[in-house]
């Protein structure tokens, strides 16, 4: 998937309209739904007239964290060939690569659109622990949740999947009313994607060199020839 990010962050629904609707919004068109308040906006807001808080965002992190060679994806939940990606190349990197403790891999979420954002807080529940085995669910047959008519639907596709991975609905809707963490997620997003240039998505920065998607002989090759640097 391709964007100007710039344009794109600044169309996320974060809190007021994106929230409302996660959690009541009518079945109305998505298009009038997911054109939500800019992130600007959402920054600047406060749940109940509080201060807004920053939260710390975890890294998500596979393999070897000492490792020579570093992978860090930039991917989006909504991005069919992100999910191509993950159902294809990235299995056989992590058998012969991850799981060996060759490389060091980073997964970055991209929020190209407000349900990215919130299929990421469903991911992120939690401790963190069930991250990679949700973002396996959420990719799994090239996402079909994200392509629902509403966001309620979206949503309700969410908490399935949630509840799936073994969280509990008090704990799912907790992390959906989340604005702080909502807040800093586009906020971390942001810092992440103008720090690495990133206009499309999968991109990897390998060792601080961006390069973009490819499929699996390609990257292989690659972190061969970074291994025997």
């Amino acid at each position: 998937m391709k964007t100007n990010l710039t344009a794109g962050i600044l169309a996320l629904g974060i809190v007021g309209a994106g929230a409302w609707y996660l959690n009541q919004g009518p079945a109305t068109s998505a298009v009038t739904e997911f054109s939500l308040v800019s992130a600007a906006n959402a920054q600047e807001a406060s749940t109940d007239g509080a201060e807004a808080k920053t939260v710390e965002i975890q890294e998500m992190v596979l393999g070897n964290p000492d490792s020579k060679v570093e992978v860090i994806e930039y991917a989006s939940f909504t991005c069919i060939h992100c999910a191509n990606f993950h159902n294809g190349a990235l299995k056989e990197l992590k058998k012969n690569y991850v799981d060996t403790n060759k490389i060091k891999f980073v997964y970055r979420e991209v929020y190209f659109d407000a349900p990215g954002l919130w299929a990421s807080a469903i991911a992120r529940c939690g401790d963190g622990s069930k991250f990679f085995g949700i973002s396996d669910l959420l990719y799994k047959d090239n996402a079909p949740w994200a392509r629902k008519g509403s966001a309620a639907e979206v949503a309700d596709e969410l908490r399935k999947i949630g509840r799936l991975a073994g969280l509990e609905n008090e704990q799912l809707e907790s992390c959906l009313a989340d604005r702080d963490k909502f807040r800093s997620l586009v906020e971390w997003f942001q810092a992440n994607a103008e720090k690495d240039d990133i206009t499309s998505t999968p991109s990897f920065v390998i060792n601080g060199q961006k390069y973009s998607n490819m499929n699996y002989a390609d990257f292989a090759a690659l972190l061969d020839e970074k291994l025997a640097e």
